[in-house]
Order: structure tokens, then sequence, then C-alpha cells
């Protein structure tokens, strides 16, 4: 399939600025591939498509507040600074985006909070937008850690025009994340509330997690109408060997076993072994899934409703057909479904 294959008219209004007031009740859209069929729910009805020992497989990822803003020196231009990874906790190397980049040149330093007591030196060029800067500072490294946490924003994608409020640090991260490392939320499981995972746990249903620090690379353009041309980013995943049991066990007993969100889709096909069983994983995967595909750990997904020409779209599109993602997708513009990362969500069984 090719790049224009995945295009559609989004109107900019079904762009969500904010999330559903309650988690669990966002609206959801259920597709039954085997019937063909399009349901209206709400987040929470998801309840009802899911038996004792089917298997949930969630990523507990945690976005750390990866956007700074700092002064340069000299001219105090003020420079927007986005975290990406961590490359030497020694010496608090670090790949960055700068905005504006081209104000930001090897040598310059840049100064972070109103005591200017967080510095950067700018050590190398990576991309147009990317930078490599060792950051100076004289505290311990958990202390320095707890600086950038401090100075840091949310992480909210550009397509959302307004600041940053203080609601969004908890809305803009899952209940159960815990392994920091994110750069952007694994957005599908921000409609799960604890009463819903509650309710899940107590009709039977076996949780799995799994770890896969979201990049920004995820959201980076398709450039190139020949798919099988397109990079990913790399990104960091694990699988521990319990996570690997308890999936495991599901397929073996032929269960539903539900991927939320494509970040989880990737960690898992990116873990195969001969047997189309799970390993435990530790590494990084660029894994690319666009159609055709044949998925071999997950039969059901949770997603949320992605933008013309993404990736994410092309692997949903892979999972449920691209005829049929299409329709559904012709149906969520009409009944005004809300999209991208604080948007609605999709039940594909």
């Amino acid at each position: 399939m090719k790049l224009s294959h995945f295009h559609f008219d989004l109107p900019q209004e079904l762009l969500a600025e904010y999330p559903a007031e309650n988690r669990d009740e966002a609206r959801l859209m259920v597709l039954n591939r085997k019937d063909q069929t399009i349901e209206h729910k709400q987040f929470k009805d998801l309840i009802n498509y899911f038996e004792p020992n089917d298997v949930m497989v969630v990523n507990n990822t945690k976005v750390f507040p990866a956007r700074l803003y700092g002064n340069k020196e000299k001219t105090g231009a003020r420079i927007e600074v986005f975290l990406l990874r961590e490359l030497n906790s020694e010496t608090r190397l670090w790949d960055v985006l700068v905005d504006p980049a081209r104000k930001i040149r090897i040598g310059n330093k840049l100064y972070f909070g109103d005591d200017e007591s967080l510095v950067a030196e700018v050590i190398d060029n990576t991309t147009s937008r990317g930078r490599t800067l060792r950051f100076l500072y004289d505290g311990s490294y958990d202390e320095f850690r707890q600086k950038l946490t401090d100075l840091g924003e949310t992480p909210l994608p550009k397509y959302i025009k307004r600041d940053t409020e203080p609601e969004d640090e908890e809305r803009y991260q899952t209940i159960y994340a815990k392994n920091e490392g994110a750069v952007a939320a694994p957005t599908a499981g921000l409609h799960f509330s604890k009463h819903l995972m509650k309710r899940l746990e107590i009709k039977g249903v076996d949780f799995a997690e799994v770890t896969l620090h979201v990049g920004l690379g995820t959201f980076n353009p398709v450039e190139v109408e020949d798919l099988s041309k397109h990079k990913m980013d790399s990104e960091e995943a694990y699988v521990t060997a319990k996570a690997a049991e308890t999936i495991n066990r599901g397929i073996s007993n032929k269960q539903r076993v539900c991927a939320v969100g494509t970040t989880v889709m990737r960690a898992l096909e990116s873990s195969v072994s001969s047997e189309r069983t799970l390993n435990e994983f530790r590494g990084w995967t660029n894994k690319f899934i666009f159609p055709p595909y044949d998925f071999s750990i997950a039969n059901c997904m949770i997603t949320n409703f992605h933008t013309p020409k993404s990736t994410l779209l092309m692997m949903v599109s892979a999972f449920a057909g691209h005829d049929f993602i299409k329709e559904a997708y012709e149906e969520a513009v009409k009944e005004k479904y809300k999209f991208y990362s604080y948007g609605d969500a999709m039940l594909i069984i």
C-alpha cells in the first residue's frame, strides 16, 4: 500500500484540545472484524466485550516533563528544549530538539530557571532541529533529575495550541504509569479509570504490563509514497518473563488478548517466537507495521483515532483491514468523534 491510501479529510475542530471530563466516559467505537459491524458506546462499556481469563496488555511507561524553556547566553532569547533521550547519565548528555533551531549552534550555552542554576552547553548538531546538550549542574544525579522534573512541562502534542494546564500533569498520564522514560503518552490507556480496571479485575480479566518508552519518532510524518522505504525511530521496550507467561497462557487458551494501544502492539510484535508466542524482550525496536501484516500475538486492540497518513493509522489499518477502517473513520468524522491524543477510543475485536 502507498502513503496516499491513508489520506482523509479531518476537520480541525475534531482534534481534541482537552480530554473527556471522566476518563472512562470518552466515546468508544466498537469494530467487529468478523461481522463488519460498527457500534457506538462509552469507554466504560468495554467490560461487556471481555470474559474471565481474557488478557489486557497495557504499556506502563511514564511520561516525564520533557519540555523545558531556557534563555540563550548574551542575547537572552527564549529557547524551547525538548528532551528526547539521555545518552550518558554520568556526563549528563542528552539528545534534544530545540526551537528556534537556527539560533542554536555548537558552543552556545542555555540557562534554565529563574536563578539560572541549570546550564546546558550545545556540543553537537544531530539534525536540523536536533542537538546534543551537556547539562552542567553541581548536585548529585538524583538532584539533577529532580531539577529537570521541577523545570520541565508536561509535553503535550504540538497540535494542542493552548498552554499546558495543571490538570495535564495528571491527565496526560495513564493511571498505571510507573516506568519513566516516555516523551509522549500511550494514549489509548488514558481512558482507563481505577474503577473500570477494578471492575475488569473482578470479572476475571488478566492484566499484563509491558514497557515501551514512546519517542517523538512515533509521530514523525511519512514522507515517502512507498511505505517500505519509511524508517521508524527506535524506541526502548521491555517484555518481562511474567508478562510473556500471562499473554502466552491467553494465546494457548484461545482467549481474547487485547493490545491497549499501538505502542503495546509494537512491543508484542517485536518479540515473537517461531511458535508465534511471546518471548521475554529487552532492547530497542524500530518495527513499522503497515498493511498487509500478519499479527502473531494480539487478536483484539484498543486505540485512539489517528491523524491522516500517520504510522499509527497504518498499523490500525493492518489490524482491522484498510477498507473497514476507512469506513469507520468516515463514520467517526460524521459522528464528530474526537481525534488524537486526548480524543475518543476504538475497540477492534
